[in-house]
């Protein structure tokens, strides 16, 4: 669920033009070119991350469908 909200979040501040200083910042702190595909990626990474530690505390569920 967590990587589902990063990229509505990534999403949102797009309207905002965040992912046009994300690239630009990127490009000039690491010499590298990247794409509005990296900059989502950046976020689904967080939220992975996000639903990884939630899991392994204990606090993520897991929904079945047929239990």
């Amino acid at each position: 669920m967590a990587i589902l909200t990063f990229l509505l979040i990534g999403w949102v501040l797009s309207w905002f033009k965040f992912n046009e200083l994300f690239i630009q910042a990127f490009k000039e702190l690491f010499k590298l070119d990247i794409t509005k595909a990296s900059y989502y990626f950046v976020f689904f990474c967080i939220g992975f991350l996000g639903d990884i530690i939630l899991f392994f505390k204990g606090t993520y569920e897991i929904i079945l469908l047929n239990p």
